[in-house]
């Protein structure tokens, strides 16, 4: 098969693209060092000011459902420009709030922009690509994932040392005014539909949907709510089956590809976060690090992933996206399986090995995913797409990190005094989640 090259211009979108995307990002991994700081600050709860962060995840997953219809309304570069804007302004205004209550309420505006940046990224790219080149240009969107949690808590621990909290939002406004004056010029602009209205039945009835689920995945909410979230997500469902243009197009499952990505990315968004909730933990509560020391020694894992993304995104190409994903999620259940035989003594090495291992096995499990999902796809539908699927993939990220987390409160209480013992059964319980994902990634297409 011969291999279609990545041009200047590909090159340089790419890499306009990664700026802005890096930026929500760098903010998420930076406000989680600076909170208690916030909290102390403001004369509020540890409680209270979790909701600095949890409302910010909120919006974002709220606003994921709606950017693949406002893309067909007014096309990507425009959306892309809006989401850095609002992105910015919210930034600003969370520099000057006032009280926990208003630094809350920015973070809300402040994700409305946010929610709208990683699903524009892979419309961008993947429009841009096309078949031929999808998978060196999608592993692009993996480097500034890796990034953020190498560079966030280092930056931000020293940010909120030395020149205060508020900063953290404000490093935000270069970076971003950058990616808009940037973006202005390169990203291209695209057709638009303005006959594609937004769907508000469907909006009123998925965004409640999506906040009571996250919020009670997250252990927020109680489960009357995430009975009512799927209640409202099952009404959303027949409505979005009878109308002609829904927020959320579910009869692209009908398109096979869509449908495998999307079950894969659900269930591998499960069991990696799981994983990097246990991990953090397992430093800081069995082996006695601080939150910055587990960052750094969690670093071999974004590095694996780093130095794979550019080989996996070419062997996708090449061969496809099945043989490389299988391999990937290979990889990933025996890196796994060195998670399961932690101790109090386990040594740093070992780990580091492993976490790197680890690292590899998620770019290679990754990106063909998001290459096959536009597998015969017409350039039209990409943004539809890629808004069910990141929906979907949301709260396979929150499921995740709440079955887990319920799984390691379950096995502190039966290893009472051996706190390694119950990381490590819970590692067991991920190593399963894991190779389940063996079953759907057979089912991706040999060929992209």
């Amino acid at each position: 098969m011969t291999e279609v090259a990545l041009d200047r211009s590909i090159l340089k979108l790419g890499g306009v693209v990664m700026v802005g995307a890096l930026t929500p990002l760098l903010d998420m991994t930076m406000v989680t060092v600076a909170l208690s700081r916030i909290a102390a600050g403001f004369g509020v709860s540890v409680a209270t000011v979790q909701w600095v962060s949890a409302a910010y995840l909120l919006s974002i997953a709220i606003t994921i459902p709606t950017t693949g219809r406002l893309v067909e309304r007014f096309g990507s570069r425009t959306m892309w420009l809006t989401a850095l804007a609002v992105f910015c302004a919210g930034s600003a205004l969370c520099a000057t709030a006032w009280s926990a209550g208003s630094l809350i309420a920015f973070r809300v505006l402040q994700g409305l922009g946010g929610g709208m940046i990683v699903p524009l990224t892979m419309m961008i790219l993947a429009k841009a690509a096309g078949p031929d080149r999808r998978g060196r240009v999608m592993s692009l969107v993996g480097i500034p994932a890796q990034l953020a949690p190498i560079a966030g808590p280092l930056l931000g621990g020293l940010v909120v040392d030395t020149i205060g909290w508020q900063w953290i939002f404000l490093i935000n406004l270069p970076i971003g005014l950058t990616a808009i004056a940037l973006a202005w010029k390169t990203v291209p602009s695209d057709a638009v539909r303005r006959s594609a209205g937004l769907d508000l039945v469907g909006l009123a009835l998925v965004s409640p949907a999506i906040a009571l689920l996250v919020l009670s995945l997250s252990g927020t909410a109680t489960w009357p709510s995430a009975i009512g979230g799927l209640l409202l997500l099952t009404a959303f469902a027949v409505h979005a089956l009878r109308t002609t243009m829904p927020l959320l197009d579910l009869r692209l499952f009908r398109h096979r590809p869509v449908t495998v990505a999307t079950v894969l990315n659900f269930l591998s968004r499960f069991s990696v976060f799981g994983a990097m909730l246990l991990m953090p933990l397992y430093l800081q509560q069995v082996r006695g690090h601080s939150a910055l020391e587990a960052g750094l020694l969690l670093a071999p894992q974004s590095l694996g992933t780093v130095l794979a993304l550019p080989l996996v995104g070419r062997l996708t190409d090449r061969i496809g996206a099945r043989p490389v994903a299988l391999v990937g999620v290979g990889i990933t259940v025996v890196a796994t399986l060195a998670f399961t035989q932690v101790t109090e003594t386990s040594s740093f090495v070992v780990l580091a090995i492993a976490l790197l291992v680890w690292g590899m096995g998620i770019a290679a499990a990754t990106v063909p995913v998001s290459v096959a999902a536009y597998h015969g796809l017409d350039p039209a539908a990409i943004p539809g797409a890629t808004s069910l699927i990141t929906t979907v993939t949301t709260l396979g990220a929150s499921a995740g990190a709440a079955v887990v987390t319920a799984i390691l409160q379950s096995r502190l209480g039966r290893h009472a005094g051996d706190p390694a013992a119950a990381f490590a059964d819970t590692f067991w319980w991920v190593l399963v989640f894991t190779a389940v994902t063996l079953l759907p990634a057979t089912m991706l297409p040999a060929r992209t």
